[in-house]
């Protein structure tokens, strides 16, 4: 399958997965992507259901498919309509990045048919995101809305919304997904060194976005230089007031030592993060006195370089003003109490970090009746306990 899908196209993924499957003992396979904002599964085209009906998408909350995109294991759906099969619903990784779900039929279900099924659908992902940075078709598809400019050109900019490795799990979201203004974040392994970033720029607009991008740009650039983070942080300084007249950027600079845990990082008049430990809120990463100003006015800093010591298991929260400041109709704000509270409530109920912030996002858009009047973004990062690492070894 893998020889056969070189030259293919993602519109030839189905009937290529079926044919090669079917080898395998699947049969009716179809494949689903998740949509931008991981509310829906929708049909890679072409397929059709057993009666020759175009398939239709499919909510992740309300079945058996979004099930298994939520847990992360295989679901078994009830037996097919012969009697003598098994339909199951099976999430499609990359890495931790949650794409979507494999449907197929086994005849019987063991632990030599979950196997194979799990190595198909770990080929099946591999395959759709390398097909995905040049399929227009697959861009519109998991899109339910038209999208700005500045959420054009921010989406293509972000790296995947979860990584994972033996020490570390990250994961952000970023809302609203259609019209993105001034949010943006960013993440890169580096050895042992994992850094981050996050940005909140001024305004909600085309140049807002620009400006976060212009951010982005300056960070990755000098920060594969070998600055250090006060460098870096004010090499974007520079670049925003460069090119842009009264606009300016919040923003943390992170770098988390994965052999060591040791944090450091830069703030830029931005929300501190913060640290939860064993179901709590164990501090507020506060800068002293005060953060260093915003990035763009040119007016340096004086705090510079910040350090803490993380221990296994710890989760760090950045995140931006959408997040607390987004307000119900009536004025209640979602507070920084509740933020933390919903985290820490869905890691105690054993939920995945990129589960937590899909749930997350749900229940801040339902808190505003469905529109954000500012970006909302959220970035995990989980240093991984003692424990699941040496089983991940």
């Amino acid at each position: 399958m893998l020889e056969a899908t070189h030259l293919a196209a993602m519109e030839d993924l189905p009937a290529l997965v079926a044919a090669h499957a079917r080898l395998l003992g699947c049969s009716d396979t179809v494949i689903y992507a998740t949509d931008l904002q991981q509310l829906l599964l929708v049909p890679l085209p072409g397929q059709l259901g057993p009666s020759g009906e175009p398939l239709e998408p499919m909510r992740i909350d309300s079945t058996m498919a979004g099930r298994a995109f939520r847990v992360v294991e295989i679901v078994q759906a009830k037996t097919v309509p012969a009697g003598d099969g098994r339909r199951l619903w099976v999430p499609l990784l990359d890495g931790t990045e949650r794409v979507g779900v494999l449907g197929a039929t086994v005849s019987a279900y063991d632990e030599l048919v979950e196997w194979r099924v799990k190595q198909l659908a770990s080929l099946v992902a591999v395959l759709m995101i390398s097909k995905r940075p040049h399929s227009d078709s697959f861009a519109r598809l998991v899109r339910a809305r038209p999208m700005t400019l500045s959420a054009e050109v921010m989406w293509t900019l972000l790296p995947p919304g979860t990584f994972a490795s033996d020490d570390v799990v990250v994961s952000a979201a970023l809302e609203p997904a259609y019209e993105m203004g001034g949010d943006a974040y960013d993440y890169a392994v580096d050895g042992s060194l994992l850094h981050l970033a996050l940005f909140d720029a001024m305004g909600h607009d085309t140049s807002a976005g620009l400006t976060a991008s212009v951010a982005m740009g300056s960070c990755r650039h000098n920060r594969r230089l070998g600055m250090e983070l006060p460098a870096i942080s004010e090499a974007v300084d520079a670049a925003i007031k460069e090119h842009f007249t009264g606009r300016f950027a919040t923003g943390i600079l992170a770098c988390l030592d994965l052999r060591t845990g040791q944090l450091s990082w830069v703030n830029r008049g931005h929300h501190p993060p913060l640290v939860i430990r064993g179901g709590q809120c164990v501090t507020t990463l506060e800068s002293a006195p005060i953060p260093d100003p915003p990035m763009g006015f040119g007016l340096g800093i004086s705090t510079g370089l910040l350090r803490y010591q993380l221990q296994r298991g710890d989760r760090l929260l950045f995140y931006t003003d959408g997040i607390i400041e987004a307000q119900s109709p009536d004025g209640e704000t979602f507070g920084l109490e509740r933020f933390v509270d919903f985290v820490i409530r869905q890691e105690a109920d054993g939920v995945s970090a990129p589960e937590t912030l899909r749930r997350l996002i749900q229940a801040i858009l339902r808190h505003q009746s469905g529109r954000l009047q500012d970006d909302a973004t959220v970035l995990t990062v989980e240093w991984r306990s003692e424990r699941r690492h040496q089983l991940t070894m």
